[in-house]
């Protein structure tokens, strides 16, 4: 699977590689806690940074989300395992505003988990109410590059 990136913005974790599969720590199996992530490349004038982990690989219409996180300072180069309640976090498909790990339907085959990193120019206006979805909608006109990593996780 090609990383995906938009301008010189990469996205790593310490925790697996890019198309590996993610640790139980980081699953409903495990502690359920964010992996850390790591990144270079953002442009000068980044103000922020969001992060949205989605699996589109879950048997609903649009998949799954399982991370919404915005307000990471400009000069940030990661994010410690656990770290995202350091930052507004918005609502997941968990219906709650924090990590909620992979957590596939056993049996379901391997499921891939898409981190979105996002550099923004501007201030994001969003509350603990806001979704995925709405978050891109408000974020859109203010990306100047992206950068994704995905792992994989199986029950």
């Amino acid at each position: 699977m090609p990383k995906f990136h938009l301008g010189d913005l990469e996205l790593t974790s310490p925790a697996f590689e890019h198309g590996g599969r993610i640790p139980d720590a980081h699953t409903c199996n495990g502690e359920d806690v964010s992996p850390a992530l790591n990144w270079t490349g953002a442009p000068d004038d980044t103000v922020q940074f969001a992060i949205i982990c989605h699996d589109p690989d879950a048997p609903l219409t649009h998949g799954w989300t399982h991370w919404v996180v915005w307000g990471i300072p400009g000069d940030a180069t990661g994010i410690p395992e656990g770290g995202g309640a350091t930052f507004p976090q918005g609502t997941t498909d968990f219906e709650t505003q924090e990590y909620g790990g992979p957590a596939p339907p056993p049996g379901h085959g391997t499921h891939y988990y898409f981190f979105h990193l996002y550099a923004l120019n501007g201030e994001v206006d969003a509350d603990p109410t806001t979704t995925s979805t709405e978050l891109l909608e408000k974020i859109d006109p203010l990306i100047t590059a992206q950068a994704r990593l995905v792992g994989t996780y199986e029950r």
